[in-house]
């Protein structure tokens, strides 16, 4: 604990014991059954300290750079953890979220821990922040990435109903820089309309809302769904983002 470490893997642990694995695994399994220690995934463990006992989890910041250093693989905290870090919290979800680039990871689920990884060809070129934990610094979604990840991902995030006052929390964190960056280089286009759409209906006069519309006009665009169903294809939009607004937003805030 004086090295504020809170994981590791068994390479690490054969590398500083002169202990056979067999002797090691007996004895993580006995740290397991008392509560101390969790296998996250084969190879990799989180250790339980007595602050986090009564949880029996551990927080993604404490752990998410060291797991994706032993996958090898590039991540950042996103959604609903990344809005909630960012103070965001009205979405009191148990489960964390991680963006990851292919190829997919399976989820993992097990008793008090529950991480759900998303998976994208197209890593973001910026935006992606550091944030530091007690355990180091730790990959994050900006509050702009956030924000559009969400969106993209409405349909599996529950709903942009659901999330919408999350958004709107969120949406105090967000900054010109910050968005201007996105803009530079995001490319999904009916996410950048349903984005402008939804600052619309939150603060249409904003400075950062009038920043997306600038790029919107640059951008050939055709009307889209707010909430996507490949059963319904969008009608007529009497807004200046071309979203077909069919279902009817409310949030709870």
């Amino acid at each position: 604990m004086s090295r504020e470490e809170y994981s590791f893997s068994m390479d690490e642990i054969l590398a500083f014991t002169n202990k056979n694995k067999v002797a090691i695994t007996s004895e993580l399994a006995r740290l397991i059954d008392k509560g101390e220690v969790v296998n996250l995934r084969q190879g990799f463990y989180l250790i339980i300290p007595p602050l986090y006992s009564n949880f029996k989890k551990l927080p993604l910041a404490l752990y998410a750079d060291k797991l994706f250093k032993y996958l090898d693989k590039k991540y950042y905290v996103g959604f609903y953890s990344a809005a909630k870090i960012y103070g965001a919290s009205h979405q009191q979800s148990q489960r964390d979220y991680i963006m990851t680039k292919t190829p997919k990871l399976i989820d993992i689920k097990k008793e008090t821990t529950d991480l759900r990884f998303f998976t994208t060809t197209d890593w973001p070129q910026k935006n992606i922040l550091q944030k530091k934990s007690n355990a180091g610094l730790y990959n994050i979604s900006s509050p702009a990435l956030t924000f559009v990840d969400m969106l993209r991902y409405q349909t599996k995030l529950g709903g942009l109903n659901r999330m919408l006052a999350s958004l709107e929390e969120l949406y105090e964190e967000l900054n010109e820089n910050d968005v201007k960056d996105l803009l530079s280089w995001y490319d999904h286009k009916s996410t950048i309309q349903r984005l402008g759409f939804v600052l619309d209906e939150i603060d249409m006069d904003s400075s950062i809302t009038n920043l997306i519309y600038a790029k919107f006009e640059t951008m050939h665009t055709y009307p889209i769904l707010l909430y996507p169903n490949k059963n319904e294809k969008p009608g007529s939009a009497k807004n200046r983002w071309k979203v077909d607004v069919n279902i009817k937003l409310e949030s709870d805030l």
